[in-house]
């Protein structure tokens, strides 16, 4: 009898398989979405497009819902924002429950709307293919880069959140460049016949201009020799390193780098209120000198730190090598104010 029953269960599965070869990838969607309302029912609003918008390096997987609700995917959004999970031990405010993580941090409950607050709501949808999928509202996206952005003006964002408010930065831009061609396509019906991929070349293309601005510029190796020489425990770059560390920095590369650059660049990079500057020092010279000359003198200074057993030892050697040069400024190493500085008239 079990023989049989297992003989009927193999003969049946054989039929399904034969059955499914026989279907067309239409059908084949038909019978997935009414087998996931059959598990969850029909409550969820439906996907009738999807793509990936691609933003740089980053992948956030994107769509359109029945009603014409454009949503990004929840990891999508995070990622948009440069962050991978929830932080751990951060104080929150009491807000919206279904409110996003990125959100919930207590220094940035002044800079959200109360709009931001009901429309930044988890949205639960099915996909295409029927699974179940959990995302944010696109147009959300710069309202929460702003949120950032203000929050760092006014000095209030922590130091592991100021990586967000430059991911925002550069996400603005970005899709501020975009913004203005679809509407300039738009209103000369150019939208008809332009390239589905037009759009994202002009975002492209941005972006390697402005992630190239916040290229990295200081070896990892430059701090962790710091860290050997003082016979401290190197950690990784992901670990807050002392403040008296900027302090040497400034001395062993932009106080020796050409006369008057420290000074110069105090003077047009000042520190905030709480004591943090608007940007990082390199980003003030120029690519076509500052730059250079930058990574010439840290390759130098790295290779001392290499050859000193310890910091006295170092001191010595780049004293030596490396005077400091505090005479009048080098011009050429910097950008034009006028050019960078939105204060300069």
């Amino acid at each position: 009898m079990d023989d049989d029953r297992e003989q009927r269960r193999e003969a049946g599965k054989k039929g399904g398989k034969a059955r499914a070869k026989k279907l067309t990838p239409a059908q084949r969607r038909d019978i997935a979405v009414k087998a996931a309302e059959a598990r969850w029912g029909t409550e969820l609003p439906r996907a009738t497009h999807e793509g990936v918008l691609a933003i740089g390096e980053i992948k956030i997987p994107c769509a359109v819902l029945e009603d014409g609700t454009r949503m990004l995917t929840q990891s999508g959004f995070m990622r948009a924002l440069g962050r991978a999970r929830q932080a751990k031990g951060r104080q929150y405010y009491d807000a919206d429950v279904n409110m996003p993580a990125f959100l919930t941090a207590k220094n940035l409950k002044p800079f959200i709307s109360k709009d931001l607050e009901v429309t930044s709501s988890q949205v639960e949808f099915r996909t295409i293919k029927g699974n179940r999928a959990f995302g944010y509202p696109a147009d959300i996206l710069p309202k929460v880069c702003d949120v950032f952005l203000d929050a760092e003006t006014s000095g209030a964002l922590a130091r592991n959140q100021l990586h967000i408010a430059k991911q925002a930065l550069i996400l603005i831009r970005g899709l501020a460049h975009v913004g203005i061609a679809a509407l300039v396509d738009e209103a000369t019906g150019y939208q008809e016949i332009r390239d589905r991929l037009a759009l994202q070349e002009i975002l492209d293309e941005f972006l390697k201009k402005e992630f190239a601005a916040w290229a990295k510029r200081f070896p990892d190796e430059f701090y962790q020799q710091i860290f050997r020489l003082r016979g401290w425990r190197w950690k990784g770059m992901n670990v807050n390193r002392p403040q008296v560390v900027a302090h040497w920095t400034n001395d062993l590369v932009y106080a020796r780098l050409a006369p008057g650059i420290l000074r110069e660049l105090k003077k047009r990079n000042p520190k905030t209120e709480i004591g943090r500057r608007r940007s990082a020092h390199h980003q003030w010279l120029t690519e076509d000198i500052g730059h250079p000359a930058l990574a010439q003198h840290l390759h130098a200074v790295i290779g001392l730190m290499r050859a000193a057993d310890d910091w006295s030892q170092f001191k010595g050697l780049i004293d030596k090598a490396f005077a400091r040069r505090e005479d009048h400024a080098t011009l050429p190493l910097f950008k034009s104010l006028s050019d960078d500085d939105p204060n300069e008239p």
